[in-house]
Formats: C-alpha cells, sequence, structure tokens
C-alpha cells in the first residue's frame, strides 16, 4: 500500500473535498478517487459520506485517522533519517512524555552545539504519541519520561527529578477554606499518590489541562493553584504576580532517559544522555 493513500487520505479530511485534496497535492481528483478506492477496497469499509453538504468522515473514516497519522508521522521519520545519514549526520529522534520538559530538549540542542561547534545530527522533539512505546518501537531513538513502562528491556537513566511547586495567584495558605480551583496537569501516579497527600480529593474542585505552559497561562489569566516546575515559574514569582502557597510541600518528579541497548546510534545517545544529565543538574 503506498504511502500517497494515507496522505491523500489525510488532505481530503483537511480540504473537506476531493477536489481541494486534489488542488493541495497537485494532482487530478481522478487520481485522488482512485487512490481513496483502492484503500477503501484493502480496508473493506467505506472512509467518506459523500453529501450535498460535501465530504465528511465516516464512522470508519474517524477510526482509521490515527493510524493515517501514525503512518505519515512514521514515514517522515523513515525518509528524514535516509536524507540525513546520505548527507553524514546520525538523525537522532528525541521525545518527551510532558510537556514540561520540551524546553530541556532545547537546552539539550543547546549544549550540544556548545561541545561541538556544530550540532552532529538532527533532533525531532514529539511528544504526542505513548514515549514507552514509540521507543520501543523504534520510532524514537530516546525519550524524557517520568515513569518507566514494565517488561520492554529498556534502558532507564536516572535524571536529576523535577521540583514541583504549588503556585496561587494571590498569598494563600493550605489548608485555608475554601480552596481555590485546582489546576491538575495530571503528571503520572507518583504525581498522583503523593499529591492525595497534600490535597485530599474531596477538599479541591479542579480542572485538568494536560500542557504545562498552557496550565501556567491558565492560571494567571483565570486565578486558582496548581503544582508546576519551579523553574517555569521563577519570573512570575520574582515578578510577584504568582505566591508559592504556605505550608504546601514540594513534590519531586522523577525524571528519566529511556532507549533501546542496541540501538546503532548507542554512542550519540548516550551523548545526549550526559548533556541531559548536565543540563538538568544546572536547572
Amino acid at each position: 500500500m503506498q504511502i500517497n493513500s494515507f496522505e491523500t487520505f489525510l488532505a481530503i479530511e483537511a480540504c473537506g473535498s476531493f477536489h481541494g485534496a486534489a488542488r493541495a497535492l497537485n494532482v487530478t481528483q481522478t487520481a485522488v478517487s482512485a487512490r481513496i478506492k483502492a484503500l477503501e477496497d484493502r480496508l473493506g469499509v467505506a472512509l467518506f459520506e459523500r453529501g450535498p453538504g460535501g465530504t465528511r468522515l465516516s464512522e470508519a473514516g474517524r477510526q482509521f485517522m490515527p493510524y493515517a497519522e501514525q503512518m505519515m508521522r512514521t514515514w517522515e521519520f523513515v525518509s528524514g533519517d535516509l536524507k540525513a545519514s546520505l548527507a553524514g549526520q546520525v538523525p537522532l529522534r528525541l521525545g518527551a512524555q510532558l510537556s514540561v520538559w520540551d524546553p530541556v530538549l532545547v537546552d539539550v540542542a543547546v549544549w550540544l552545539e556548545a561541545e561541538q561547534g556544530t550540532v552532529p545530527f538532527t533532533l525531532n522533539y514529539d511528544h504526542a504519541m505513548n514515549m514507552g512505546e514509540a521507543v520501543a518501537r523504534r520510532l524514537l531513538d530516546l525519550a524524557i519520561v517520568n515513569e518507566v513502562p514494565a517488561g520492554t528491556g529498556l534502558v532507564a537513566e536516572e535524571l536529576p527529578p523535577e521540583r514541583l511547586v504549588l503556585l496561587a495567584d494571590q498569598p494563600l495558605r493550605l489548608g485555608q477554606d475554601p480552596l481555590p480551583l485546582f489546576i491538575n496537569l495530571e503528571f503520572g501516579s507518583e504525581y498522583d499518590a503523593r499529591l492525595r497527600e497534600v490535597l485530599p480529593r474531596r477538599s479541591r474542585q479542579h480542572i485538568v489541562l494536560g500542557n504545562a505552559l498552557m496550565g501556567l497561562r491558565y492560571l494567571q489569566k483565570r486565578g486558582g493553584m496548581g503544582y508546576f516546575p519551579a523553574y517555569m515559574a521563577a519570573e512570575a514569582l520574582a515578578a510577584g504576580t504568582l505566591h508559592t502557597v504556605e505550608g504546601a510541600p514540594e513534590i519531586n518528579l522523577s525524571c528519566r532517559a529511556l532507549y533501546v541497548p542496541d540501538n546503532p546510534a548507542l554512542e550519540h545517545i548516550r551523548q545526549v544522555v550526559r548533556g541531559l544529565q548536565e543540563v538538568r543538574g544546572s536547572g
């Protein structure tokens, strides 16, 4: 099955019509129709519903969508690796389980450039997938995670933990009544267990946000409180726009670098791990 079938499927969904997809892909509408028919015949389902109001995904198409996106991501990884290897580079694909660590990946790239003079390999950042599964399936070479999946045979290098502090938009003491809205970033089971000790569920109303930077912005715009990485809040704390909650303990979130031990680029992975240890240690 050709990769252009997946590309065409995604283009139709994005453009809302076969005609729009043909224009976006610079092919004929006949070619677009033929690709989708071949894909539907292979899968045995109709992927689109066509009507006077336009073209939209069928129920099968909606279920197929994440698989098509994953196939395109994998193809981009593979084709990018080949180009980079022909150019004399070692392409490393890095990911982070939590948006907390996106800046860490950027800091490592800067550290590598300072160490090497130039960056000796390409870096791809991705945290839209399950990091443990992505490393085990070799979609990523290394990922920063806080929890290591069991039974995968992956190497987990310990990094300095992330220090989380409870912040509020106004001076606040833990235990006062009523407590404001709690912004929960859901950092995993280790975090959840510690959080239950600090804030029993019955004592708090909360909203779940999956991105740390979004959560911090929400806190500053809407108000409330939440646990955030200390380094992210440093500027707001210094400016007095956010406050640490009096009497609230810090939470240390485990941080690990995950990779497969037989990766051909192991030497370069170890170099990245050393950079992570230095960057995390100085953060």
